[in-house]
């Protein structure tokens, strides 16, 4: 069997995996040690982010003619690529929380949702909160002001002034 017979199936596996991907991040693994290495990988496998480390020409590969060409120029030496068909920034989150813990670990490069992102750009997508973050934070502002409103009614009615604003509407008429 020839050489190129071999790889096929791998070059198939990551464009399955990449084939709904909202995001790609490239990460450079070098210097984790293989409990930092499995502690990321169970972090991310709850995230529902694939992660795996294959050769550069594969994936190059497989990549092209695809939203995530713009990857190949950032491919060099070992890399790791964490894929999300879920949730865009997770692996962009997941990866940039770990590498404060882990400076071993560099973020290189990234496709969110279509567009490119170097090493930057990749901790700035890292700082957006997650969607669930985002839709708390609207529910609790949106909240906040009929919570305030039934406090302050709360609070008429119990120092009884709703009888006396009631009492003083007529006499003013």
């Amino acid at each position: 069997m020839a050489k190129v017979e071999l790889k096929q199936p791998i070059i198939q596996e990551i464009s399955e995996n990449i084939k709904d991907a909202q995001s790609v991040v490239v990460v450079d693994y070098r210097g984790l040690t293989v409990a930092q290495d499995t502690e990321l990988r169970k972090t991310l496998r709850e995230a529902d982010v694939t992660y795996k480390v294959y050769k550069n020409t594969l994936v190059k590969r497989a990549i092209a003619g695809t939203e995530f060409e713009s990857l190949s120029d950032s491919l060099e030496g070992p890399n790791a690529f964490a894929i999300s068909k879920t949730d865009a920034t997770a692996p962009a989150r997941i990866l940039a929380k770990f590498a404060k813990t882990a400076p071993a670990l560099e973020l290189r490069a990234g496709v969110v949702e279509g567009n490119f992102y170097d090493e930057a750009g990749m901790k700035a997508v890292a700082a957006v909160p997650s969607r669930e973050e985002l839709l708390s934070r609207l529910l609790g502002s949106m909240q906040s002001p009929i919570t305030n409103l039934a406090r302050v009614l709360n609070q008429i009615a119990e120092k009884g002034g709703a009888s006396e604003a009631a009492d003083a509407a007529p006499a003013e008429a």
